[in-house]
């Protein structure tokens, strides 16, 4: 195997260089070695992607739809993912202009943030959070203003974005929020919202919304920072959660024209365009399944119950998640706030995969995150192995 020249080492990007691997998959790959362990570490939904779905991409390889697509995507998918976004938050974006198909949401971050962003800018992140906002807001050469959120029950208040904008000064151009959230499931009320919209509006920033969890709510509708402020917001979201298409890797970003030209030419230069068969399923997903979300919904909200009933009579806290299926728990007192010694000393003592709450950033320290997109039997077997392993710590 060949290694590379010895005056060639250490000459590759340095923006890159400086950041870490997910603390997400390097924990998940550490723990997969434990033999017969059980992980709830990983965001993978368990259900299938639904069967009229999986037809429309075969149908698309049979009749060799397998040209380059319009960069943007396909008219067809342009044009149900407006027709979707119309009907759910009452903004009518132009298909022709306004939207563009990405490789799953995280290209459409990509897109957005290398298109957003120069050395210097500021992105305020509400945290606890995907772990992968922080080294695509840093390989821009922007700076990521982590928010703990986690004193006002894991939701960035109105009052709390004033503060730190007011702290942090020059600099600050946009706001990136994650809801529901991944890893609490915490949603946003509307009245948060609108109070979010105007401070974002008033220090005259760009807000970035994933939604990508939009569809799996649980008592609670969803409100869209898209319908306040839509000159202001970019909309990020996709079909991995909501149809179980997380392999399919199709995501999607809309906002106003003048700035998605720029989103538009950076998707262009990152991936060209999305696979055809996979435009194919996600138009048909969008225009004749609406409704299957509603039963994978079903399934994660018995599910959430559960796992939180399960764990609370153990002696762990939380807030409810009101979406996703993500449990973010607090590690009782007794064992101290070492998450990453706790969720290890699970999976080699326990056989049971948690991912470390110190992962998403501040105010994880203490929490682990349980994903429950597994079956009720492993989800029942996981808790009596954390109800033997509580016992024996105590």
């Amino acid at each position: 195997m060949p290694e590379l020249a010895n005056d060639l080492l250490g000459t590759i990007n340095h923006k890159l260089d400086a950041q870490k691997p997910s603390g997400i998959r390097a924990f998940d790959q550490e723990v997969s070695k434990v033999p017969g362990i059980i992980k709830l570490t990983l965001g993978e939904p368990d259900m299938n992607t639904p069967e009229h779905v999986k037809q429309a991409a075969i149908k698309s390889i049979q009749e060799n739809d397998s040209h380059y697509a319009p960069q943007a995507g396909k008219p067809e998918l342009l044009a149900a993912i407006s027709k979707y976004i119309k009907d759910t938050r009452g903004v009518e974006y132009n298909p022709d202009n306004e939207i563009v198909v990405t490789v799953g949401a995280t290209e459409a971050l990509v897109a957005a943030l290398f298109s957003l962003l120069n050395t210097g800018d500021k992105v305020i992140i509400p945290t606890p959070v995907f772990s992968l906002y922080f080294p695509l807001v840093a390989m821009t050469g922007a700076t990521a203003v982590q928010v703990d959120t986690s004193a006002d029950g894991f939701v960035l208040t109105p009052e709390h974005l004033e503060e730190v904008i007011e702290r942090e000064g020059k600099g600050v151009k946009a706001v990136l929020l994650n809801y529901p959230s991944n890893p609490t499931g915490r949603e946003y009320p509307k009245d948060v919202l609108e109070g979010l919209a105007k401070v974002i509006t008033k220090h005259h920033l760009y807000a970035v919304a994933d939604e990508i969890y939009s569809d799996l709510v649980y008592g609670v509708k969803h409100y869209s920072l898209a319908t306040m402020i839509p000159e202001r917001t970019l909309f990020i979201s996709g079909l991995s959660k909501s149809h179980a298409m997380t392999g399919y890797r199709l995501g999607y970003i809309a906002g106003p024209a003048q700035i998605m030209s720029s989103i538009r030419k950076m998707h262009a230069y990152l991936v060209t365009t999305v696979t055809d068969n996979v435009q194919a399923a996600a138009t048909e997903a969008l225009n004749n399944g609406r409704e299957d979300p509603i039963a994978f919904r079903k399934t994660y909200e018995h599910r959430r119950d559960l796992v939180a009933d399960g764990l609370r009579k153990l002696g762990f806290e939380m807030s409810t998640p009101q979406g996703a299926f993500y449990i973010f728990a607090k590690i009782p007192d007794r064992f101290g706030k070492d998450d990453v010694a706790f969720a290890k000393r699970l999976a080699k003592e326990a056989k049971v995969g948690v991912t470390p709450g110190s992962a998403f950033g501040a105010g994880g320290e203490g929490y682990v995150r349980l994903s429950y997109a597994s079956s009720d039997e492993d989800l029942q077997e996981c808790l009596r192995r954390i109800g033997e392993f509580v016992k024996k710590l105590n």
